[in-house]
């Protein structure tokens, strides 16, 4: 809705010219911020590329070349692979939604020239005469010229008060406007502004949230990282001083054992997921502002909704006006006073929307004084003559008389209606926010949303999931409980009026009831916080400026498109066509994108920890590591590379549970102890009956691959046609790769008492395999109930 000046207004404050815009732009004086957190091309491109372990394979290649191990440099196009992958894959997910942001992108009604035009906001400029409304957030610095809002500045500030601001105030932007309307001139844009600096001092501090899994990869990464080295030149030395192993043979051994320790495809994995479900979901009009949201919202236990755009319809309609049993007014006075009322005050919240859109006639009165709806008292005011009128809710309106008028209108709030009173107000005129005397009930306005058709669907799907759902609104709370209810909301009749609830109360209160009414902003933020204090991951919808306090706390936060600028700016994720329906399906997507990863990170970590146990054992039996680079490539790809990959893509809306980091290791430790069992049982016989190192290895690489096949198989479980198809497919890839390629991979020909080793373990892994997992589990379950004493 556009902010409507008179043409006087405007002749006053005709802006900016043409060529006064073209000469700020020129001198850089846009609104345009820097330091924001979106990557150029050429930083996706190094970060990807100068990396750690990318400089450990580098050290790698360039040591197989120094020993002419050329054939063990087959996890070189591997590496480069995952690389390009990963570069492609963040530069497509950055184009997509780039360019879905830019559709989407907050703009601001601008005087230039005389006319009001609307602008993308980062293309004001310096001086630019900016009219705001309310919803609105100050995208730059500025000074009020005309008009009067009332600004909350809680997300710069923390204070929840609303500040009212005439001309000469400055505005700050990241502030927004709650109620009425002004015009002001930017004096500080871009990186100037107070918000910028903001966001730049944020950063320094390392701000940039990541989701539980990158955070456990990192943790992973980290340890892997510190020992590697160490481990590596204890490797060589034992291999080439202790053993006497030649220069090469120590090298291309110390190499198998460090890069099956390094874990590339993993990280790799988890982000292009992450960056795949992105897009899939900006496809479905979801806008993520954080790729973080995707994992935390398939997480969250608890789901805080509001009433008006969530459950209903965002437009409310007027239906019914009730006179005041003792109002001696004639029906048509009435709705006269209700006609002027409305004409007297903007259009700039939904009720008044309504109200304008019932009551067309022209005005017959103008007013003295007004006082806009605030979130804080939820009434509005208008004065005519020296007598003041309010209209608002009737709690708040009537305050200690409310009990000796409701009898009047409770059967309308009984069945969904939203009630809001008229009455006259019997101290003098008012000038504030504050109601001091009584006030004389006129007659009652009954007002609705109807309830969305997808409602009842979207909340048993999360009934199913067992998801709570908790409804915060600012209503009457048996208004918000007969929607509820007809929303099919578990728990729709347990209601209670939060207005008369103390902070001690709220722990309570949340565990006892589901739907709250009468609840003010500072209020939704509390109760977040205190359901986050009991445990649960709390996801907040909302699309008005009273959600914005909760949706900063709340773990993940989800705003209407059909909402205001400052809601969709401070949320984690913007559903664009405020379709609340969505809900499952990016729940779904979330779902699928921990669930696969955990399951595919489970393969990974088998190679891990069976490298990084061998390397151990290698170390304090003193003997030869089985295995090279090349074999290493082969068993990795088959194995690990190629399921892992095609099992993220995989539909997976099974309920997530427990810690990512825990889970995947619980998973892997069983098959990485039976590789190490497997081969070290073959090292050993194969010394004491005399068997060749190529033997040896060749029969590793056999028994390794078989076992792997045994852990995905475990991990398929239970197998569909898709999971057969994958577990077929990799066997017959490693089997005609070996066939036509084994000298490539360093497999050579294995005599029979080796490849009778090798049956006789593959015949024992799936007992092993048992026998770990029995006793991995156990460990587990100890470590948990330790833990949790």
């Amino acid at each position: 809705m556009q902010v409507k000046y008179t043409h006087e207004q405007l002749k006053s404050n005709q802006g900016l010219t043409t060529e006064e815009v073209t000469e700020r732009v020129k001198q850089q004086q846009t609104n345009e911020i820097h330091v924001g957190n979106a990557k150029t091309t050429w930083q996706i491109i190094r970060d990807n590329t100068f990396t750690f372990f990318n400089l450990i394979f580098l050290v790698l290649a360039l040591l197989l070349v120094l020993v002419q191990s050329y054939n063990d440099l087959t996890f070189l196009p591997v590496i480069v692979l995952n690389t390009v992958i990963s570069i492609f894959q963040e530069i497509r997910s950055k184009s997509i939604l780039t360019k879905l942001t830019v559709l989407h992108a907050e703009r601001n009604e601008v005087v230039r020239n005389g006319k009001v035009q609307e602008i993308v906001t980062n293309e004001l400029v310096l001086d630019d005469v900016v009219l705001f409304k309310t919803g609105d957030q100050i995208p730059a610095d500025a000074e009020v010229i005309d008009g009067n809002v009332q600004v909350n500045e809680a997300l710069l500030t923390g204070e929840a008060d609303e500040i009212s601001k005439a001309t000469g105030d400055l505005l700050m932007s990241g502030s927004f406007v709650v109620t009425g309307k002004a015009m002001a001139r930017l004096t500080k844009v871009g990186d100037d502004s107070y918000i910028a600096k903001l966001t730049a001092k944020a950063k320094d501090l390392g701000s940039g949230e990541e989701s539980t899994m990158i955070k456990s990869l990192n943790r992973l990464i980290k340890t892997v990282g510190i020992i590697l080295i160490p481990l590596g030149i204890a490797l060589f030395s034992q291999s080439y001083f202790l053993n006497g192993n030649s220069l090469k043979t120590s090298i291309v051994a110390m190499e198998a054992a460090l890069i099956g320790m390094i874990p590339e495809g993993l990280y790799l994995l988890t982000t292009v997921a992450l960056a795949l479900s992105a897009i899939r979901l900006a496809k479905k009009q979801v806008l993520l502002h954080s790729l973080k949201s995707i994992e935390t919202l398939a997480r969250v236990t608890v789901l805080c909704v509001d009433k008006t755009g969530t459950i209903t319809e965002n437009e409310m309609q007027v239906t019914k006006v009730i006179k005041a049993k003792n109002n001696h007014q004639t029906d048509t006075e009435l709705s006269t006073l209700l006609n002027d009322f409305s004409q007297n005050l903007a259009g700039d919240n939904s009720t008044m929307k309504a109200m304008q859109a019932y009551f067309t006639q022209p005005k017959q009165q103008e007013a003295d004084q007004t006082l806009p709806f605030g979130s804080a008292w939820k009434f509005s005011s208008v004065t005519f003559e020296h007598v003041s009128y309010i209209f608002g809710a009737p709690e708040m309106v009537l305050r200690d008389d409310f009990k000796d008028y409701v009898d009047e209108f409770i059967q309308y709030t009984t069945r969904g209606y939203r009630v809001l009173v008229i009455g006259e107000y019997q101290g003098e005129k008012l000038k504030d926010s504050s109601l001091i005397a009584p006030v004389r009930p006129l007659g009652f306005v009954l007002i609705e949303n109807p309830v969305r058709k997808s409602a009842p669907k979207t909340f048993n799907y999360f009934a199913q999931q067992g998801v709570k759902v908790k409804v915060i609104s600012g209503d009457n709370p048996l208004t918000v409980a007969s929607v509820a209810k007809e929303a099919q909301v578990v728990g729709a009749d347990s209601y209670i009026d939060a207005s008369t609830l103390s902070p001690d109360e709220y722990s309570v209160a949340l565990k006892k009831y589901t739907i709250f009414g009468r609840v003010t902003p500072e209020q939704k933020q509390l109760f977040v916080q205190e359901l986050q204090q009991q445990g649960e991951t709390v996801a907040m919808t909302g699309d008005g400026v009273n959600d914005i306090l909760a949706m900063k706390k709340a773990d993940c936060s989800i705003a209407m498109a059909s909402g205001n600028d400052a809601t969709m700016h401070a949320a984690q994720m913007v559903l664009l066509d405020s379709d609340f329906s969505r809900m499952p399906k990016i729940v779904s997507e979330g779902r699928q994108v921990v669930n696969n990863i955990e399951r595919s990170a489970s393969l990974f970590l088998v190679k891990n920890i069976f490298s990084l146990t061998m390397a151990i054992l290698t170390l304090l039996f003193a003997f030869n590591y089985p295995l090279t680079p090349a074999h290493i490539t082969l068993i990795s790809l088959f194995t690990i590379g190629i399921p892992s990959f095609l099992l993220a893509l995989e539909p997976n809306a099974k309920q997530i549970n427990g810690d990512f980091l825990t889970n995947i290791l619980r998973r892997a430790m069983p098959g990485g102890l039976t590789d190490m069992i497997a081969v070290g049982a073959i090292v050993i016989c194969g010394s004491l009956f005399g068997i060749s190192t190529n033997d040896i290895g060749t029969a590793t690489v056999l028994i390794m691959s078989a076992i792997g096949f045994l852990v995905l198989f475990r991990i398929c479980q239970p197998l569909n046609h898709f999971r057969q198809l994958i577990i077929i497919g990799c066997v017959s890839g490693i089997i005609i790769t070996t066939v036509l390629f084994g000298s490539l991979f360093g497999i050579k020909s294995i005599s029979l008492v080796a490849l009778g080793f090798a049956v006789v373990l593959f015949l024992t892994a799936d007992s092993i395999l048992t026998h770990t997992t029995f006793w991995v589990d156990r460990l587990f379950k100890k470590m948990k109930f330790h833990f949790d004493k």
